[in-house]
């Protein structure tokens, strides 16, 4: 926070942040007002169409990131989101709001958060110092989760407080696109002889390509984007879980809706706080607590009441945070500058692409056997991929490391040293 440039980029973050929580609640809210009967599926649609230019757009994103100054982008995707969430909202209070006007500009909504998110992710490290950068990215997911912890409670009672219909919720997602302004504002003024901006990727072709390269000669790189996807494909989908517990299994209103994501952030803003701190980042700590996501996961699906599930929340928030914080710090400081934004790019692809698969199964889920098995299923799920990617690259590294023993060759970092 010493960082002029870093404190103005992140006080904007914390308004459109929460501003963003606030609409997610509210557009969930909207769907199930909107889709009466089947609530669930329609969920899984539109947080699947939400994030699907993720798993399209995103290695083009990364390129663009690693080729335009980043400060400029951002300005042009905060733009990029302001304008759907300003239409959706718009629809919504004059009752015209339908479930197919969601799921376009859910669509619409990603695509811009797609080129938003590696320039964002990436240009982090060109504000801050490296010995600096675990905990600016700590910092930022602290950022993330106190707009979380205010956001979705908010939003719960503004929509309460408008009548609680699908009106109600388009002034909630009004107050999103206007919070928009701020990030916008604070990119302005920057200090741009501040700013230490890799050098632009070539315009030449295969740049692209040149990325994955570096990532598949990485194993380790390899085994992070692993654990991720079955992470986020299977057990992040707490806009379906939380939604369809809250209303189908505890029959709460959208006060107690929006309280959930509030509780969860409490862990959340907890793990995000704590990776603040940390000097260094290694694969066990990935590894371990995406496991213990997982393992919570399944608690969560167990708990017999409302009031439990909500206090169980924080533990899984936490554990969820956790791992997230530790494979993002993992990522940037592994990674070359000169491919940092294709390399993010591709670790949001398989991050947060991974979701357009997993929600509407997760939906359908819900729909089909209830919505425990969302968690129950969800969380199972990512326990298996987790220790069949911690297992496959123990293996890979142990018979890398016998292949150059053999040969004569230096030795490498251990499967067991990684670890």
């Amino acid at each position: 926070m010493a960082n002029p440039n870093y404190r103005r980029y992140a006080a904007g973050g914390v308004v459109s942040n929460t501003g963003t929580w606030m609409q997610r609640v509210a557009q969930d809210w909207l769907v199930l007002e909107l889709a009466a009967g089947s609530g669930a599926t329609a969920l899984g649609i539109t947080t699947g169409l939400q994030f699907l230019p993720f798993l399209l757009l995103t290695p083009f994103a990364g390129l663009i990131a690693d080729r335009v100054p980043k400060h400029r982008l951002l300005q042009l995707t905060n733009i990029g989101m302001a304008a759907p969430a300003a239409v959706l909202g718009v629809l919504a209070v004059t009752g015209l709001a339908q479930v197919w006007h969601v799921y376009v500009l859910a669509l619409i909504l990603g695509a811009a958060s797609a080129f938003d998110a590696p320039a964002r992710q990436s240009f982090v490290s060109e504000l801050v110092d490296p010995v600096d950068l675990t905990n600016a990215v700590g910092l930022n997911s602290a950022s993330f989760n106190a707009a979380r912890l205010v956001g979705p409670g908010l939003a719960g009672l503004l929509i309460a407080a408008f009548g609680g219909g699908a009106v109600a919720t388009g002034w909630v997602i009004l107050l999103n696109a206007v919070s928009y302004a701020a990030p916008i504002w604070s990119l302005r003024h920057l200090d741009v002889s501040r700013i230490d901006a890799a050098r632009p990727a070539g315009r030449g072709p295969g740049a692209i390509r040149e990325g994955l390269a570096y990532v598949r000669a990485r194993p380790d790189l390899l085994l992070v984007l692993s654990l991720v996807f079955f992470a986020g494909t299977f057990g992040l989908n707490f806009q379906i879980t939380s939604a369809l517990m809250a209303t189908e299994v505890f029959d709460k209103g959208p006060e107690e809706f929006g309280l959930l994501g509030s509780v969860l952030a409490i862990g959340s803003l907890t793990g995000a706080l704590l990776a603040a701190r940390r000097t260094q980042v290694r694969h066990r700590l990935v590894v371990g607590a995406a496991l213990a996501f997982g393992a919570s996961v399944v608690v969560a699906g167990l708990m017999p009441s409302y009031l439990t599930f909500a206090l169980w929340a924080p533990v899984t928030g936490f554990l969820a945070l956790t791992m997230i914080t530790a494979a993002n710090t993992y990522m940037q400081l592994h990674t070359d500058a000169g491919v940092r934004g294709r390399v993010m790019a591709l670790y949001l692809m398989i991050f947060m692409g991974g979701t357009p698969l997993g929600a509407p199964i997760i939906g359908w889920i819900g729909h089909e056997y209830g919505a425990r098995w969302t968690l129950l299923g969800g969380g199972c799920l990512t326990i298996a991929g987790v220790a069949l990617s911690a297992i496959m690259y123990l293996r890979l590294e142990r018979a890398r490391h016998q292949r150059s023993s053999e040969a004569g060759e230096p030795a490498v970092e251990t499967a067991s040293a990684a670890f």
